[in-house]
């Protein structure tokens, strides 16, 4: 994306496109999406072009601020695979996912496509999401995983956690537990 250009900027070109990143992903984080580029620009302390010239599009400016928590997402579903217990590996998984989202309004939005032309996460999210169904997939084989449970479950967890305001470490946990407890096979 935008990564290589950073290398080649000049010093004050560098330090108003830290200023944009910083204060985009203050703002998405806390008040969604919506917030426009004009607002963006006065908060960071750059004029309008300045901001047009690094993000010529809003799409950009979002694909660019959440870069970061979409590797971290799939890092999240990658540990959950490597975890030698299918259950605990999808636990950790569900947990740090919920916390991912629920603490950053702007990137639950994003990952679950409201803003879809935003995100240019496409194959990196299917990626995730084919990872995340054989997490799900060992998770049931041994037996701790309802059996009716899908990916489309954590999609409605997203999208719950997207609905959560002024979200706190303790929401998240909160939120992750009562999903897992739900997800558990009844004995």
């Amino acid at each position: 994306m935008t990564g290589n250009l950073t290398h080649n900027l000049r010093s004050d070109a560098q330090d108003n496109r830290d200023r944009i990143m910083t204060v985009a992903r203050e703002a998405f984080a806390s008040e969604g999406l919506d917030v426009p580029m004009r607002e963006l620009a006065r908060r960071a302390g750059v004029g309008p072009a300045t901001l047009y010239r690094r993000f010529p599009t809003k799409e950009a400016l979002v694909v660019e601020a959440f870069s970061e928590q979409m590797a971290a997402c799939t890092a999240a579903v990658d540990e959950g695979l490597a975890h030698p217990d299918p259950w605990e590996g999808f636990r950790h998984t569900v947990e740090e996912i919920c916390r991912l989202h629920v603490l950053d309004r702007g990137f639950a939005a994003a990952f679950s496509a409201t803003y879809p032309r935003a995100i240019d996460f496409a194959s990196v999210r299917d990626t995730a999401f084919r990872s995340l169904a054989e997490l799900i997939r060992r998770a049931k084989a041994s037996g701790r995983l309802r059996a009716d449970f899908s990916v489309d479950d954590v999609v409605l967890l997203l999208m719950a956690s997207g609905g959560v305001r002024n979200g706190t470490p303790a929401i998240a946990r909160r939120l992750a537990t009562l999903f897992l407890e739900g997800s558990a096979e009844l004995h």
